[in-house]
Formats: C-alpha cells, structure tokens, sequence
C-alpha cells in the first residue's frame, strides 16, 4: 500500500512540473544570453525564443578575482583608455614574445617543408611506383594517387600559412 502511495505521489509531482524534475516552458537567447526567464518584455530586450532541438549551455571560466576590473565610463561602458592601458605589455616583453613566436614559426617552417618534400617524393609527380598487390589501372592505385597528391596539397598550403604569419610578423616590427 505504502509503495502505490509513493508511486502516486511521485506521478503526480511530475505531472505538476515540480523544478529540478525537468525543465518545462520556453528558452530564450536575448544576445548571447541564453534564459528561461527573460523578463516582462523580451522583445524589448532582443530576445528570441529557442524552437526545436536540444540546448545546451555551458558557462566559460570567470577571470580571477584578483584582478581589479577596468574603470567604467558613464553608462558602465569600459573606456578604451582604460581597457588599451589594462592590456599594455612593456616594449622588452613584447619583443621577447615576438622573438619567440619567430622562433616557433620558423621551426614549424621547416618541418613543414620536411613534410611538403616528402609528400612531393611520394607522388612522384602523379605517377608514385606501384605497390605489388596494385596494377597501374586499378582503383586502389588511383585512389592512393588521389591521395598522395592531396597531401602534397595540404602540405604546401601549410607552408604557405606558415609563411604568412611569419610575413604578419615582419610587418608588426
């Protein structure tokens, strides 16, 4: 008897929406705030309800509180002055990080062209040696031609985006 009682009691708590149960009624994304009360008139503040699907929100880290925040301007808008001297880097910092990017840049530089050489030795200009279990004609031999030349493109794209970072670096100076 008592455990029928339970089990009605519980159906019936569900059936109410009794919170922490499940969550019932609608989600709302009012910018990139995601609420499921979005105040006496969401339309005023831009909010949209979420249709369809399943969402999940994940909240990001907060900063450490030891940090004082950034003065506020009229209105609670952070100042670029005071946001531009929060962010400030002494020039022997900022050059020594700089060096040390070159250094990582250049050093993935030439693994990358390491890469790109033996991609470009392996395709043997669209026509790599066969293996024994292949025929020049077959579909395996093509499909491995196909992909030896894809990674000879993905290797010399790679260095090309390599290159143009140490490019923005130069430019920076």
């Amino acid at each position: 008897m008592k455990a029928s009682i339970r089990i009605a009691c519980l159906a019936a708590a569900l059936a109410a929406g009794v919170p922490g149960w499940a969550q019932s009624g609608a989600i709302w994304r009012c910018g990139n705030e995601y609420t499921n009360n979005p105040g006496p008139n969401p339309a005023a503040r831009g909010c949209r309800e979420v249709h369809g699907g399943n969402l999940t929100v994940i909240e990001g880290t907060r900063p450490a509180g030891g940090a004082a925040p950034a003065p506020a301007a009229p209105g609670g808008a952070v100042t670029r002055a005071a946001r531009s001297a929060a962010e400030r880097v002494e020039p022997d910092q900022q050059r020594e990080r700089d060096a040390e990017a070159r250094r990582i840049l250049e050093q993935e530089l030439r693994r990358a062209e390491e890469r790109l050489a033996q991609a470009r030795a392996d395709y043997a200009d669209g026509k790599p040696p066969r293996l024994a279990t292949e025929r020049i004609d077959s579909p395996r031999y093509l499909a491995r031609v196909a992909e030896l030349r894809t990674r000879v493109e993905r290797a010399e794209a790679d260095v090309a985006a390599i290159r143009r970072e140490i490019g923005r670096l130069e430019a920076g100076r």
